[in-house]
């Protein structure tokens, strides 16, 4: 049965309000730089919705006197899908300037390209609401339901809010201390020898990350581990000890060296994650696909719903849709400055992301967004781009362009859809107006849309995405290793460079691959294991320096623990709410902090450094205090 609720499907109410869109707008903002920050980082982002509700319930009610269940729902809303766009975008666009294409982040391509792929998420969703929110009885979409729950338990939004504005600062606090002052080390780090093989060991110091960690659960935090097992004490030692790198085994300059190659294994990881992925959801896709064209049909019927199921005007969607694609077509002509890729590039943009909205609204209502496999439809489409691109003789930067010009589009679609899903569910549980969430959807893409190319500028000007050349190794600073961003830029200079690849590690990547899918089947699937191996999270393991992996575990294992001793299925998932939420301001804290951090970095202007004896003291303290404080708010009761 449907989670239904009883409300008056007539009255006007108070919903799309000034203040609850400007509130929107501002959480969403903050919500898209933290995700830009942390996708850069870990390779990962997290869901705004949950956060962005008690935000908006604690300020509303709390600084304000005043704000409904609706209003609280419409600032969610906006927040969810700025913050969609954030994943969309640092998967693709940083690989234009990995691969040397660009110097820099360009402003309006990059705005747009994250403008059109989320209004293309948002539009094409939109038929799709009925047949799959409100009849599908098959698609819970968790997320969307959880959110309503927690708007739901509304009288509870101060002490949320608290504990969210607790962790931020503290979360800023300790990333200040970390790369602002120098107070505390960014992380531990070492090397030994064994034998002829250089083993290397690493932990990051990063409450984000242990957030994370938390967010995802142990499954997923123990599959990225793995994933950095396999790269960093399985082929790095065998690599240090078969290959020659033109250095000795205790230079420092070695572990960079190897790391470039490890990478590859990722790649190989990554593209059989990918292709699986849609094999796997096959039927989803036909299912998906089947509803989209119901859905399109049912919305031309003319008839007049109740309030709870107008959706956006059937005239307002196509106009947009339409001046989009001519965007799009506009977009592409501008930056490879050639008619006919173009307008190849762009239906194929289309056709894309129509296909993988409908794919990413069916799986999202399955297992949620933050198991939908966002990545590995990406790669796909990326791949088939590239064959089509290559296939009329384009070669160079210009194919680069097209191809991850039609791959942020698609990318962003496929994100803000998902999220979409979750937004209209929550919605619909709660009693909104659609047409006017879907409203705040198109204004909250729009908005964030604007802050994506300052933030990678500053962020690649401060710290380095993907490469710490530019900065002095003795700032000490960590660079943003931009995971999904390198694949694709490797996988752009051998297609259409030329470059060489090491196609004996992608192979080895690729067979990691294939044996996980392997077990997974054979072994944990049939048995309805809890415990599962997926893909994705390996080959993102792969991909990121051992100390990410690591902390990342960390969180997961907070997060197993701290299920262990409630007494109900109520009070584990009330610990485990308190948990998230924790986590959120935790990522949101560190993440804000990172960029203004960032600011001074890219002006040049020296940070104090404070550096001292009891650095590495300090960096377990801090760790420990993270732990302290999910205790103390109930997350790890025991």
């Amino acid at each position: 049965m449907d989670q239904t609720r009883s409300v008056d499907t007539t009255a006007p109410m108070r919903e799309f309000t000034f203040l609850a869109v400007s509130l929107g707008i501002v959480v969403g903002l903050v919500m898209s730089v933290a995700n830009v920050y942390l996708g850069l980082f870990a390779g990962m982002t997290v869901s705004a919705s949950i956060p962005a509700a008690v935000i908006s319930m604690g300020l509303l009610k709390g600084v304000f006197k005043r704000g409904t269940i609706h209003e609280n729902n419409m600032v969610q809303t906006m927040a969810s899908a700025g913050e969609s766009l954030a994943a969309g975008i640092i998967f693709t666009m940083p690989a234009l300037v990995l691969t040397g294409v660009w110097t820099d982040f360009d402003f309006w391509t990059t705005t747009l390209v994250s403008m059109t792929g989320g209004l293309l998420g948002v539009l094409f969703m939109i038929p799709l609401r009925k047949p799959m929110i409100v009849e599908d009885q098959d698609l819970v979409y968790p997320e969307g339901v959880a959110c309503a729950k927690v708007l739901n338990a509304g009288e509870e939004g101060g002490a949320g809010m608290k504990m969210v504005f607790g962790a931020l600062g503290l979360g800023a606090l300790i990333k200040v201390c970390a790369d602002g002052l120098r107070l505390i080390s960014g992380g531990l780090a070492g090397a030994f020898s064994l034998g002829s093989s250089r083993i290397f060991v690493g932990l990051t110091a990063s409450p984000a990350l242990i957030a994370v960690g938390f967010i995802v659960g142990f499954n997923i935090a123990m599959l990225v581990f793995l994933g950095g097992a396999a790269s960093w004490f399985g082929v790095a030692p065998w690599l240090t000890a078969t290959r020659d790198y033109g250095v000795a085994l205790t230079d420092p300059a070695l572990e960079g060296l190897v790391k470039a190659d490890v990478r590859y294994l990722g790649v190989g990881a990554m593209v059989v994650g990918g292709l699986w992925s849609i094999i796997q959801i096959r039927k989803g896709i036909a299912q998906g696909v089947r509803e989209t064209f119901s859905g399109y049909k049912s919305s031309m019927t003319g008839e007049a719903p109740p309030r709870t199921e107008q959706d956006m005007d059937r005239k307002w969607l196509l106009l947009l849709v339409l001046a989009t694609c001519m965007i799009v077509l506009g977009l592409y002509m501008q930056v490879t400055d050639d008619l006919i890729i173009s307008a190849l590039a762009t239906p194929l943009m289309v056709i894309c992301a129509f296909f993988f909205v409908a794919v990413a609204s069916y799986i999202v209502g399955l297992v949620g967004s933050s198991n939908s496999p966002v990545s590995g439809m990406t790669i796909c489409s990326v791949l088939l781009t590239s064959a089509f691109i290559a296939g009329f003789g384009y070669s160079g930067e210009i194919a680069i362009l097209a191809t991850m010009g039609v791959a942020g589009v698609v990318c962003c679609a496929t994100c803000t859809a998902g999220d979409v899903c979750q937004d209209l569910k929550t919605g619909h549980l709660v009693g909104a107006t659609p047409y006017r969430q879907q409203w705040a959807e198109v204004i909250g893409v729009i908005s964030a849309s604007f802050v994506m190319a300052p933030v990678l500028t500053l962020l690649h000007n401060s710290y380095g995405i993907g490469t710490n050349e530019h900065l002095s190794p003795a700032e000490g600073v960590l660079p943003l290793e931009a995971p999904q961003a390198q694949l694709f830029s490797k996988l752009m200079d051998g297609f259409f460079k030329n470059e060489t690849l090491p196609w004996d590690l992608i192979g080895i990547g690729a067979a990691i691959g294939l044996a996980i899918i392997l077990v997974d089947q054979l072994m944990l699937a049939p048995k309805r294991s809890k415990f599962r191996l997926y893909v994705m999270p390996v080959a993102v393991g792969m991909y990121l320096p051992l100390g990410l992996s690591t902390a990342i575990l960390l969180g997961g294992v907070i997060a197993w623990w701290s299920g262990r001793g409630h007494s109900s299925k109520e009070s584990r998932e009330r610990g485990h709410e308190k948990g998230v939420l924790l986590s959120s301001g935790l990522i949101a804290g560190e993440a804000i902090a990172g960029v203004l951090i960032a600011i001074p970095m890219a002006a040049e202007i020296a940070l104090p450094n404070l550096s001292n004896a009891f650095t590495l003291a300090l960096t377990a303290f801090a760790m420990v205090g993270v732990v302290l404080l999910l205790v103390r708010t109930g997350a790890l009761k025991n």
